[in-house]
C-alpha cells in the first residue's frame, strides 16, 4: 500500500501479529481474528489496485494473478497458526477463501461494484453484514467478510476526503458496535462485523485527515503536511 493509509496499514500488521500469537493467547479468538483480517485484507487490496478499473479484457485479470502469490504469504501464515493450535478445519478454510478471493472473488466483484455508486455500496454493504449468518461454512464467511471489505474500501473512495464528519460518524458507529452486544448479545456476530467495518474507515479517514499545513522548520527545511505524518515538501 506504499504508506498510503499508515493508521490502517499499522492496524492491519498489529493484527496479523495477534493472529500469529493467538494459539498461545486466546485460540478461540481466531476464527474472529481471521474474520477482520479478510476484511482488512479486501480493503487494502483494493485500494492498493484502483487502477483495476481502467485495464481491459483478461489483461487485467492476468496482472492481478501474477501478483496474487505474494499476497498469500500472510494467508499461509495464519493457516499455519491455525495448525499450530490444532484447527485443521479452520486452517482448510483460511487457505482454500484466500485462494478463492485472490482468484476469483475479487476479479469478479472488483468489475461488478466498480460500477455502482456510493448510496448502493452502503446498501449492499449492510446486506452483507446482516446475511453473512447465512454463510453455510467457514470459507463462505471469509469470502463473505473480504467482499465486505472491499466494498467499504469503495465506499470510502467515493466519499469526502480526510472529513471530520465522516471520521465522527465512522467512530460512532464504533462505539454502538460496542454497545449493542451488551445489550443484544445476539447481535455480537453483526456488531462485530460492522464495527470492524467502521473501525476500518475510521482509521482511513484519520490518516488522510487535513491539517494546517507547517511549510518551514526552524532548521529551515520545507515540510508539507498530510494527514497526521510530515512529508518532505517536493522544491521547484
Amino acid at each position: 500500500m506504499s504508506g498510503e493509509l499508515r493508521a490502517l496499514g499499522l492496524a492491519h500488521g498489529l493484527l496479523l501479529g495477534l493472529l500469529l500469537a493467538s494459539p498461545m493467547v486466546a485460540p478461540d479468538l481466531l476464527p474472529w481474528a481471521v474474520e477482520a483480517l479478510f476484511i482488512l485484507g479486501g480493503f487494502q487490496l483494493r485500494l492498493a489496485d484502483r487502477r483495476w478499473d481502467l485495464r481491459g479484457g483478461p489483461l487485467g485479470w492476468i496482472s492481478h494473478i501474477r501478483m496474487a502469490p505474494r499476497r498469500l504469504l500472510p494467508w499461509a501464515a495464519a493457516a499455519v497458526v491455525a495448525l499450530i493450535a490444532g484447527r485443521m478445519d479452520d486452517a482448510q478454510a483460511i487457505l482454500g477463501a484466500a485462494l478463492l478471493c485472490e482468484l476469483l472473488v475479487y476479479p469478479v466483484c472488483a468489475h461488478l461494484l466498480g460500477r455502482l455508486g456510493r448510496p448502493v455500496i452502503g446498501g449492499l454493504l449492510v446486506l452483507l453484514i446482516l446475511g453473512i449468518g447465512a454463510a453455510a461454512s467457514e470459507p463462505m464467511r471469509y469470502i463473505v467478510a473480504f467482499v465486505i471489505g472491499m466494498s467499504s474500501c469503495l465506499f470510502w473512495l467515493r466519499g469526502p476526503d480526510g472529513d471530520g464528519r465522516a471520521l465522527a460518524l465512522a467512530a460512532a458507529g464504533v462505539g454502538a458496535a460496542i454497545v449493542a452486544p451488551l445489550l443484544l448479545p445476539a447481535t455480537l456476530p453483526f456488531a462485530f462485523l460492522a464495527g470492524t467495518v467502521c473501525a476500518t474507515l475510521a482509521l482511513a479517514h484519520l490518516s488522510v485527515l487535513r491539517q494546517r499545513p507547517v511549510p518551514w522548520r526552524p532548521d529551515g527545511q520545507p515540510v508539507a503536511k498530510r494527514g497526521l505524518w510530515p512529508i518532505q515538501a517536493r522544491l521547484p
